[in-house]
């Protein structure tokens, strides 16, 4: 019997088998028991059969797999107490990181019991209490307690973790003198915001003084200032000087005037720097508002975190992204999208939204919505926060960048041209998931913002739709304003009431930008600005020539045909009249059989006409497209 079987499938058997004996059994289960026990608002993808080293969200075990050493579950919805006896089990366990959580109740006492562990991550909790005596811990390098409701003194014992780099016990209801932490080790230290008394120890005059703040009864030794340079120590004061004259007076007054005037252009000067820095980085207003939305969050856990949706296997909080490395991806019509490298080594887009006008109930209403939309060619919002300053929104990271950037950035002769078949498949993926959200909410959602920025490829290169039902938040702009990218509707003067045949429209204008290389708005050589939409119109009412087309697909034969009825398509979409326009589904569906219909029926260019002396194209005329179908 056995040597009948398929070498490849012993193989695979043999490898599931391994990989079944390496998982760490134990520790498994004293997770799910965990998971079980405790009650938590964010799905996890915790499933007994797959592997907890290998597919686990938040999970991390040692390189044979023998062991979890690292819990990363920040931000899950956590609360109430960590059940009994189940991370206890977890003897190996070296990192573990539960903030920004709601688990209350005293220091869990499950923890003291982990040896191994060298960081804890716990703040913006709900726990209460005594501090735990963090000497019981032999190795313990990161501890952060901040923002809970410890209350009593700071035990002595803590002088006692040698191994002890950095301490976050700020923003609880400590009291009590300050104990002489004298640590070597110690590089971190933040006490601030509790009730702490008495005199701070010499040991943590390294320190720099905002670590004390907000405790109102500390004092420090050093009592009196050195002496000012060139003064000795025990020098006699000066004399009273004399009355100044008028023309001292005077020239007092013009040295005064001359140096407000160099404060007021420096200060001009760095204002100007602070908004060009803005621009490179993740906002500087965002990561100095990262302690105050700490602060609230340990008055409000449920009103100052992200909101994941469900199926999202990422593992990270507020914390995490407002200290991630960023860098801009580009400025919208909607806001500043940023591009957000976790430590975690995940990599995801950031929208900070700008000029958002609906309430906070509107805005969540909305991105459920939104959230709940999982289509291949749809950017899935994996995320969103909301308060009272700050909007963001979280979409999975494209590596291959968007439509706008692959086709007019770095046009020159080391350019890598944006080939047909890559159109086609762009334009293919993007209808796709446009009818498809034209399908949501009872087939009432529009897109409202359908741009060559907005739309990305995916890993087999089809487009892919972000940025999905934000005009509707948004306050509405002035027609001059909105329509200057060019891809919105004539009858559309409010942007909040977009409407699906409008998405038509600018699906239409997006077709043009992918068949002629230019922008929804552009300068011609004399330096004007062209509307896309009417210049087409214009050279197809006059004859059909390659003139329309963007020169670099020139080089591609046998795809005239599929180009040309493209133009159609795109000509249909940007009727003037909204009825006029075909709906999105048909439009999905007559993009695909474009390839279908023309497959081994190609014609090549005919580059040596000599009734245009340009190339022509066949089954085609004036005709086709009426000049009503074209804002004039």
């Amino acid at each position: 019997m056995f040597k009948k079987m398929n070498p490849l499938f012993i193989i695979i058997m043999w490898a599931i088998f391994i990989s079944i004996q390496a998982d760490p059994v134990e520790d498994k289960q004293a997770l799910l028991d965990f998971i079980e026990h405790i009650h938590h608002s964010r799905p996890l993808n915790w499933n007994k059969e797959a592997s907890v080293c290998s597919s686990w969200i938040g999970v991390a075990c040692n390189r044979d797999k023998s062991r979890v050493i690292g819990l990363h579950l920040p931000g899950m919805g956590f609360q109430g107490h960590i059940p009994h006896n189940t991370l206890s089990r977890l003897s190996a366990l070296e990192v573990l990181s539960l903030r920004s959580n709601a688990i209350s109740g005293s220091f869990p006492l499950d923890l003291v019991e982990l040896k191994n562990l060298t960081t804890l991550y716990l703040q913006s909790n709900e726990l209460s209490g005594s501090l735990p005596d963090l000497s019981v811990w032999n190795n313990l390098s990161i501890v952060d307690l901040s923002n809970n409701g410890f209350d009593g003194s700071i035990p002595p014992s803590v002088s006692k973790s040698s191994h002890l780099t950095a301490l976050n016990l700020s923003n609880n209801s400590l009291s009590g003198d300050i104990p002489d932490i004298d640590i070597p080790t110690l590089q971190q230290l933040d006490l601030s915001n509790n009730g702490l008394t008495g005199v701070i120890p010499k040991s943590l005059e390294r320190f720099p003084i905002w670590i004390f703040s907000g405790n109102r009864n500390l004092s420090s030794t050093t009592t009196t200032l050195p002496p000012l340079p060139g003064q000795a120590p025990n020098a006699q004061p000066a004399k009273k000087a004399k009355k100044l004259g008028e023309p001292a007076l005077l020239g007092i007054v013009i040295v005064a005037c001359v140096l407000l005037c160099v404060l007021i252009a420096l200060l001009i000067i760095c204002c100007q720097s602070k908004r060009r820095n803005r621009r490179r980085e993740l906002p500087e207003n965002i990561q100095k508002k990262e302690i105050s939305l700490k602060k609230m969050a340990s008055e409000n856990h449920d009103n100052n975190r992200l909101v994941f949706f469900e199926g999202c296997n990422l593992a990270f909080d507020l914390e995490d992204l407002l200290s991630a490395s960023a860098e801009v991806l580009g400025k919208g019509t909607f806001g500043v999208t940023y591009k957000a490298a976790l430590e975690d080594s995940t990599t995801v887009a950031v929208k900070r939204l700008k000029e958002v006008v609906s309430a906070k109930r509107e805005f969540e209403q909305q991105m459920e919505v939104i959230g709940h939309i999982r289509h291949e060619n749809v950017s899935a919002l994996r995320a969103y926060y909301y308060s009272k300053d700050e909007k963001l929104v979280v979409h999975d990271y494209y590596d291959l960048g968007s439509v706008s950037a692959l086709l007019h950035g770095n046009r020159g002769e080391n350019r890598t041209p944006l080939d047909w078949e890559t159109r086609l498949k762009i334009a293919i993926g993007a209808a796709r998931g446009i009818a498809y959200i034209h399908s949501q909410n009872n087939g009432k959602l529009v897109h409202g913002n359908i741009k060559a920025s907005n739309i990305f490829l995916n890993s087999e290169q089809y487009g892919c739709v972000s940025d999905i039902g934000l005009a509707w938040l948004m306050s509405s702009m002035p027609p001059p304003i909105m329509r200057a990218a060019g891809y919105r509707a004539p009858e559309v003067t409010d942007t909040r009431k977009a409407t699906q045949a409008s998405d038509v429209y600018s699906f239409g204008v997006f077709l043009l930008e992918l068949l002629t290389g230019r922008s929804p708005i552009h300068a011609t050589g004399g330096e004007e600005m062209v509307h896309l939409v009417r210049w087409v119109h214009s050279v197809v009412r006059e004859e059909w020539t390659a003139e329309v087309f963007d020169l670099e697909l020139l080089r591609y034969p046998n795809i005239e045909e599929e180009m040309v009825e493209m133009l159609q398509i795109a000509m249909s979409c940007v009727a003037r009249l909204p009825e006029q326009r075909p709906k999105m589904a048909d439009l999905a569906k007559t993009v695909e059989e474009i390839r279908r219909a023309n497959n081994g029926n190609h014609q090549s260019f005919d580059t040596t006409s000599e009734t245009s002396g340009s190339t022509t194209f066949p089954h085609l005329g004036a005709e086709t497209v009426s000049p009503s179908t074209v804002p004039q």
